[in-house]
């Protein structure tokens, strides 16, 4: 008979042992209108992070980001490796976000949508449950010596787990590679793509360790998110608290003097990082509310109001007025605001082409008999799937100054790019000092324009003066 579970301790972590070893949780499981909304945003969010490498928009998977081509597919949106500092703005847009809605509904992010919560919950934990049993079950196989049951059970649940890490991180590198390259090189020798085949062996063991054993020591121990919660939450927070007042003093049902909590525990019992909600708001708290689907059932089985234990404030817990427009809120609002229209105006820079012009390495210049010439690589990026002509021209520079090497109109196919040398020549005569002239790309629909602006170097005119004979050389 396995002993009960330990109730767990405030001060101490529920899943640390007195000796620093783990204790391990068997969370029971538990029905009610939260967990099955979660239960369908999960599958939902699941079901999306399937389907995106197969939707196609424009052409490509709707998240597709070409690393071997450096091309990034975002629905529709295609960015090169020049439209990468975007992502700052991404990924500025998605702290803010989090900062905004954590102010407001406390750790939602964490019960409801995140990756870690609802792979374990929606999967891995529903593989346990189908080969282990309930949690009393769990935890009496948990301490059972080893027998030829137990190892049918392990074996079948760890492979199982093993295969549901080998889809998910296939379907991870699809986002990288697309699924049709995806599909030959898992037809293929590992050896052909040693890389990628050791990549997925180490993401694979990862996923498989993480959500197969660590669990919720990574939002206790690794994720950031829990840690700065505390900053970001005040007692107008909405989370998920205990209703003190209500339920204590304690006790069972008919106790004379009794508040409404029966010491069932079976909050406690279905708590996914085995807290007790009843002492307050914890740091291993992650708001999946199952510990108010759990108490609310027992109210009902009571004939007692639900809503004992649920989405709350602080202070609408102790009774005291919850105001969700406040400074905190009005401050993080104003930043998200602003990081929106930051967002918008940069994401609105966007060009279908790319133009860059860099002095080719070596001498800044040259000089001979007639002429000084300036030389620059000129790189043209096509981010189209279908191949686009442009026009190329020097513009703001003196009329003698003669323009070769790159010819006027080019074409680039569909998601390349050209690198071709633009040569810019003055006569010794009209040479007059350096300049600076743009470097024009339009393309032949006349949609957009893109510029860049070089400068024109020489030597001192007095010296080209004075060198009547026109001595040949770089300078």
């Amino acid at each position: 008979m396995a002993p009960p579970p330990t109730l767990p301790d405030r001060d101490t972590v529920t899943t640390i042992r007195e000796d620093g070893g783990r204790r391990f949780l068997f969370p029971a499981d538990v029905t009610g209108r939260f967990s099955r909304g979660r239960r369908t945003v999960g599958l939902g969010l699941i079901v999306l992070y399937l389907s995106l490498p197969w939707i196609r928009v424009g052409g490509y998977p709707a998240v597709f980001l070409d690393v071997a081509n450096r091309r990034f597919h975002l629905f529709g949106l295609t960015l090169a490796t020049q439209d990468l500092w975007l992502l700052f703005f991404l990924i500025s847009g998605v702290g803010f976000s989090l900062i905004f809605v954590t102010s407001l509904l406390g750790r939602i992010w964490c019960g409801w949508a995140c990756p870690q919560t609802v792979f374990v919950d929606q999967i891995y934990r529903r593989i346990e449950r189908w080969t282990e049993g309930d949690a009393g079950r769990r935890r009496e196989l948990d301490a059972a010596p080893w027998t030829g049951e137990k190892l049918a059970r392990r074996s079948l649940k760890h492979a199982l787990y093993l295969l549901v890490s080998v889809v998910v991180t296939h379907l991870f590198l699809a986002y990288y590679v697309s699924v049709p390259e995806l599909w030959s090189m898992m037809r293929a020798a590992p050896a052909e793509h040693w890389g990628l085949f050791l990549f997925i062996a180490a993401a694979t063991g990862a996923i498989y360790f993480d959500f197969g054993w660590f669990r919720e020591q990574f939002c206790v121990i690794l994720c950031p998110y829990g840690r700065i919660q505390s900053a970001l939450t005040d007692d107008h927070t909405l989370v998920i608290g205990y209703d003190a007042k209500r339920g204590e003093p304690r006790g069972k049902a008919g106790t004379t003097g009794a508040g409404d909590c029966v010491s069932c525990n079976r909050c406690v019992q279905v708590c996914p990082t085995g807290i007790d909600i009843r002492q307050g708001l914890q740091l291993e708290c992650i708001g999946c509310a199952a510990c108010v689907d759990a108490c609310d059932t027992v109210m009902r089985h009571l004939g007692r109001p639900t809503g004992l234990v649920r989405y709350d404030s602080l202070n609408g817990l102790a009774n005291r007025p919850t105001r969700l427009v406040r400074p905190r809120t009005v401050l993080y609002a104003i930043l998200l605001f602003l990081e929106a229209v930051a967002a918008t105006w940069a994401f609105s820079t966007v060009r279908p082409a790319s133009l860059s012009v860099v002095r080719i390495t070596g001498f800044p210049y040259f000089v001979d008999s007639r002429n000084v010439r300036n030389q620059f690589f000129v790189r043209i990026v096509n981010k189209r799937t279908v191949p686009a002509r442009f026009l190329l021209q020097a513009q703001g520079a003196p009329a003698n100054v003669a323009q070769s090497g790159f010819s006027g109109t080019v074409e680039v196919p569909a998601l390349a790019e050209i690198v071709q040398p633009l040569i810019l020549e003055q006569p010794r005569s009209g040479y007059a000092g350096p300049f600076s002239l743009q470097v024009r790309l339009r393309d032949a629909a006349g949609t957009f324009t893109l510029q860049r602006t070089v400068e024109f170097l020489g030597p001192d005119p007095a010296l080209l003066r004075e060198d009547a004979a026109g001595r040949p050389g770089p300078r």
